[in-house]
């Protein structure tokens, strides 16, 4: 009878396995946090989301699109998107923050609707006529630009 082999010993799944959670926690390699997971994806949805790439359009569209943003827009939603423009506190509904999760989640075609259509019950017009498709859409181009990934110092975890 030939002996039996040795197994081999391997360290459990959940020793090497950083997503695997271990008494309810999460381990990180230190690599990527959560936070910086849910940004990364945010900014490849808005790169390469379903409705084109319109931030990958020339500088010219960019600058064309500030131009009608200051013009238009700059009043209510302010110079930074945050929709606390001069105009803002004297308006209910307020403007929408252009750079907030929720605005920042939709789509190009969603936005382009708004820009477009304007929101009913609040001070949002319609520049479907107002505006041409173009400057529609370079303004669109424009407010996708105010939004900055960055990592705040305040939104790191402890190091164990």
């Amino acid at each position: 009878m030939s002996p039996m082999p040795t197994p081999a010993t391997h360290a459990p799944a959940e020793a090497s396995d950083p997503t695997i959670p271990i008494h309810g926690k999460v381990r990180s390699t230190g690599r990527h946090s959560p936070l910086h997971s849910a940004r990364l994806f945010l900014a490849l949805l808005l790169t390469c989301g379903s409705t084109g790439l319109l931030l990958a359009q020339p500088s010219e569209g960019l600058n064309r699109g500030l131009t009608i943003y200051r013009e238009h827009c700059m009043e209510c939603h302010g110079a930074t998107g945050k929709g606390d423009g001069p105009k803002a506190p004297f308006l209910s509904p307020r403007p929408g923050n252009l750079i907030s999760a929720a605005t920042s989640a939709k789509t190009d075609k969603e936005l382009l609707r708004t820009i477009a259509q304007g929101k009913p019950l609040t001070a949002m017009p319609a520049w479907k006529d107002a505006l041409p498709a173009e400057d529609q859409q370079a303004v669109l181009q424009y407010i996708r630009s105010l939004i900055q990934f960055s990592r705040s110092p305040a939104a790191l975890p402890p190091t164990p």
